[in-house]
């Protein structure tokens, strides 16, 4: 395997990691019981605009989502898709979907790495350093 694919299954993981103690780190406040978190998570999804829109947003690309993933896997043949998809909506889809992509560049293996221009790399840095900023000043009160 590349270097470039090693790289980007740790960037992957890096993640995965850092989104699953983002989610669970607020979920944890719903899993005491099954009502909690099936009837007063979705209800406080709902209660203000921003709620509304995050969770219509995520929600939406989540179908996205899952369609790429279902066809990548099929295509590639990447096992237990459904497991990932599963993941989707029981863990995190943040947490899954990158999971899903080391499986994914693993079976890639010695096929043509990816080849990024400099400002594509410029730039996703740019953006995970904005996200994860906001992600720690939303997550952390």
């Amino acid at each position: 395997m590349p270097t470039s694919r090693k790289v980007l299954c740790v960037i992957y993981g890096v993640i995965a990691v850092a989104a699953l103690i983002a989610c669970w780190s607020q979920t944890v406040a719903y899993v005491h019981s099954p009502t909690d978190f099936f009837v007063n998570f979705w209800r406080d999804a709902k209660v203000t605009a921003a709620s509304r829109n995050i969770t219509a947003d995520a929600l939406m690309l989540g179908i996205a989502v899952v369609i790429l993933m279902v066809i990548e896997a099929r295509k590639h043949k990447v096992r237990f898709v459904w497991a990932y998809v599963a993941a989707c909506y029981f863990i995190a889809i943040s947490v899954a979907f990158p999971l899903f992509l080391i499986a994914r560049e693993l079976r890639l293996g010695a096929s043509e790495p990816p080849r990024l221009h400099a400002a594509d790399t410029v730039l996703l840095a740019v953006l995970a350093v904005a996200f994860g900023a906001l992600t720690i000043w939303i997550d952390v009160p």
